[in-house]
């Protein structure tokens, strides 16, 4: 959780059968695989299979290990679609768009100088992405937002950060700030301007959020969904009561959901 990179792995990959598409799940920072697990067989009870990336903290703040993990999920991507074509969709939790999926998104797009595979690969994904869920996300990416995640109770499991907890946390932040006092708000304009600029690919969008998250506010959450619509794009924003931030919607399949917003 703290260093840079992170892990991949495939939850669910059938070739035969019932095969809808895959589900790529940019996970949450402090998220393990068993909390993956009842998401991967909820797409797998629809006939998705999926692709699990868990993102280390630190790619937040440093866009080319984002960019270095980003790669890699779409290497398997590129591989398994000339394998056979099919619909994708990209679920992103809390922080996992910010430390991964918005650097797919500029790949695809052909921000980034190819890596192995050519521009002609990556454009097989763009074609292939079929819609996008949001949950508990986007986070907004500000100067205090590597504080406010370190010590929040959904991160820690605990109501209150031990003292020496708390102590390490503001160093780090600050330590943070101090490194990337003139590169946030950059950081920031290019984060947003990434993740509006992929109503591009005319895929559908869900957003589940709750009014009570503090780490991913429901007015920030409302005004990108807003933000999508007025650009053109279909949007299905979900809110309910009394959750906190990290307590995802699980009450029913997020994909059914996404294809009645179609």
């Amino acid at each position: 959780m703290w260093g840079f990179g992170g892990r991949y792995y495939w939850g669910r990959r059938e070739r035969v059968g019932r095969v809808e598409g895959i589900v790529v799940a940019f996970a949450w920072m402090s998220s393990q695989e068993r909390h993956l697990k009842r998401y991967v067989d909820m797409y797998s009870s629809l006939g998705w299979n999926s692709l699990v990336c868990h993102s280390e903290f630190l790619n937040m703040f440093f866009p080319d290990k984002a960019a270095s993990l980003a790669f890699e999920i779409l290497k398997v991507l590129v591989e398994e679609l000339k394998i056979k074509r099919c619909p994708i969709v990209f679920a992103s939790f809390s922080g996992g768009p910010k430390a991964c999926m918005y650097k797919v998104l500029q790949i695809i797009e052909g921000y980034h100088e190819p890596r192995r595979y050519s521009l002609d690969d990556y454009q097989v994904v763009r074609d292939c992405i079929a819609g996008y869920i949001y949950d508990s996300s986007p986070v907004d990416f500000t100067s205090d937002l590597g504080t406010r995640f370190l010590l929040h109770p959904t991160v820690l499991k605990a109501s209150q950060p031990p003292r020496i907890v708390s102590w390490a946390a503001h160093s780090i932040a600050s330590g943070l700030d101090t490194l990337f006092l003139n590169r946030f708000e950059s950081h920031r304009a290019e984060y947003w301007q990434t993740l509006y600029a992929s109503v591009s690919m005319k895929a559908p969008y869900l957003i589940l959020c709750s009014e009570e998250d503090d780490l991913a506010p429901y007015q920030t959450i409302f005004n990108f969904a807003q933000r999508l619509e007025d650009l053109g794009r279909d949007v299905k924003l979900i809110k309910w009561n009394g959750s906190p931030h990290g307590i995802f919607c699980i009450f029913q399949s997020n994909i059914e959901l996404l294809s009645q917003s179609c």
